[in-house]
């Protein structure tokens, strides 16, 4: 089963004490299970956005303690900034990450907002998909009035907490009040400007997010409210879906920003609203910088900008996961206020740090040597996958090559779609090379389990036997793989650019290379394997994958002698 991970990212009101902001930061990594990822403090806003994850019952424990610690050093009757507040810890929406849905999610809002409201004496709201009521979905909602509106808000019967006291105490009026969610991941946009005017960086967040401006007759900003028959104000939409957005002056940059909350980038992702807040700043006379994201982004929404303005510029997608990092901070201009770091912004980077090295972490000396060492892993299968890995890295190459080929402008897509595809087989492949490694120290480990009972000597026999299985399904995997993986190949050999006609050969051949190395470990693996049906069945079907990688390379050979 999956493990069950959420991500908890608390906005607290101080954002310039940097030794209060530590001391309420660590207290969640004293929780066992928890992972601390990123703190992101803004003096201007005079609030930090705190990033952590873990286990749905460690997290509820670590947010828990972190908000018990706001209380205890934030006090809100001395708090100023430009952000919207009500409480030391303003928001603490939690997300889910793996293995839980949003519904499962919002249990545990639920359960963190009755230990704040019973144990720590703080009022709040439960919003987004925790929400029990529809007009408390909406944080806006939620937060209006803001701290100075809470003396008539929390007594208003409309606005009666959901967990908490409903009265102004003089505790209360220390720690303010709370909003907790569970909600979709939701990304922390601001868009830089060329000006220091926060009215016309509201004019562009409201020609964008998606609740718009109030209709107003006449004059779009003095001009009288206009009205629905029920008495509401009429509202023009923005052009965007999922969008949140304000104006504001940061005196820290010396400039006015676009701060947006991106609210579900599937609908609006990063680089549309960045795009349409430059299209809205040109038509008034503004010019965007660039953008700074605040707290950490998911890496497909920085590889999706990546590829947008790679298409835009009719360049192949089919390039690196870093190059294509470095286009969307480029594009973006994430790096106009502040070095951009890919390895302290990115989620699933920050995830990693820590963990122990594998195979394809080491640098091509390092692997070398290991493989050298006097040690059975790993062995001949992470070879053949790292060599299958070469391989299609260099049939790869040659479709990105083609499509930047001059003269060959409308084929570019047709070599890109090519070099997506070789990237998608250097990642299963590049997975292989550890996996493999894994694979065999899975038989190991069953071949080290107790057996003195034959209770014991039975729960080892199906161990040793499950692991073999998978001992011959991976190198399985990686014959088919690298076999499918020689069509890109031969396709570059026939198609791509002529002068690159050695290294699509020079790829097909370490391609078969990987196919029969695969083969060669099914057979030995299959060897031992007690249950002769699937070994019998496994070896059949690698037969086939290592004829037909002969007979492609036979080809590929053939082509070759013919071209020279």
């Amino acid at each position: 089963m999956q493990k069950q991970l959420i991500e908890c990212v608390p906005n607290i009101s101080e954002g310039r004490d940097i030794k209060k902001i530590n001391a309420i930061a660590s207290v969640v990594e004293t929780v066992t299970g928890v992972k601390l990822l990123d703190i992101d403090p803004g003096k201007a806003t005079n609030r930090t956005v705190i990033t952590f994850v873990g286990e749905p019952q460690a997290v509820v424990e670590a947010a828990f303690l972190l908000i018990k610690t706001a209380a205890s050093c934030i006090d809100m009757r001395q708090h100023r900034g430009e952000h919207p507040r009500f409480g030391a810890t303003d928001v603490c929406p939690l997300v889910p990450i793996s293995g839980i849905t949003l519904e499962e999610t919002a249990v545990y809002a639920h359960q963190l907002g009755k230990m704040v409201g019973e144990q720590l004496g703080i009022p709040g709201y439960f919003y987004e998909a925790a929400a029990q009521t529809d007009s408390r979905k909406n944080l806006a909602n939620c937060r209006s009035g803001e701290y100075e509106g809470l003396v008539k808000k929390l007594i208003d019967p409309d606005w009666k907490p959901d967990f908490g006291p409903a009265a102004f105490t003089p505790e209360v009026a220390k720690t303010g009040a709370i909003a907790i969610s569970a909600r979709d991941f939701l990304i922390a946009y601001n868009v830089n400007l060329n000006t220091t005017s926060t009215r016309r960086a509201n004019a562009i967040a409201f020609d964008i997010r998606e609740s718009g401006r109030i209709a107003r007759e006449g004059n779009p900003i003095t001009g009288k409210k206009k009205l629905d028959k029920h008495g509401k104000p009429i509202r023009v939409p923005g052009k965007l879906k999922a969008v949140k957005g304000i104006g504001w002056y940061i005196e820290e940059y010396g400039i006015a920003q676009i701060s947006y909350n991106l609210t579900n980038i599937h609908v609006t992702p990063m680089h549309k609203a960045f795009d349409e807040s430059c299209k809205a700043a040109q038509a008034r006379g503004l010019r965007v910088t660039g953008s700074e994201l605040v707290g950490l982004v998911p890496l497909k929404a920085m590889l999706d900008a990546a590829d947008y303005y790679l298409t835009l510029q009719q360049r192949s997608l089919g390039i690196s996961e870093a190059e294509k990092i470095k286009i969307a901070v480029k594009s973006l201009g994430l790096d106009d206020l502040k070095p951009f770091n890919p390895e302290e912004k990115i989620i699933e980077y920050r995830l990693k740090k820590g963990q122990a090295k594998q195979l394809i972490d080491l640098n091509l000396k390092e692997f070398a040597s290991i493989t050298a060492a006097d040690t059975i892993a790993p062995g001949g299968g992470s070879i053949a996958a790292y060599v299958g890995t070469l391989g299609v890295s260099l049939g790869t190459m040659v479709a990105n090559l083609s499509a930047h080929k001059a003269g060959w402008d409308e084929r570019w897509e047709e070599f890109s779609n090519w070099a997506v595809k070789g990237q998608a087989f250097q990642k299963k492949l590049l997975y292989l090379v550890d996996e493999d490694t894994k694979a065999f120290h899975g038989i190991i480990e069953g071949l080290r389990m107790p057996k003195g009972t034959e209770t014991e000597k039975e729960v080892r026999r199906k161990a040793i036997e499950e692991a073999t299985k998978y001992a011959i399904e991976i190198p399985f995997e990686l014959m088919q793989t690298a076999h499918d993986s020689m069509e890109l190949m031969q396709e570059m050999l026939t198609k791509g650019i002529p002068s690159s006609l050695s290294d699509g050969a020079v790829g097909a051949l370490c391609a078969r290379t990987a196919v029969i190395g695969g083969y060669f470990n099914v057979r030995i693996n299959a060897k031992g394997l007690k249950d002769r049906t699937y070994a019998d069945t496994m070896i059949a079907k690698a037969e086939k994958l290592y004829q037909s990688a002969i007979q492609k390379e036979a080809e590929v050979i053939a082509y070759v002698d013919s071209q020279f």
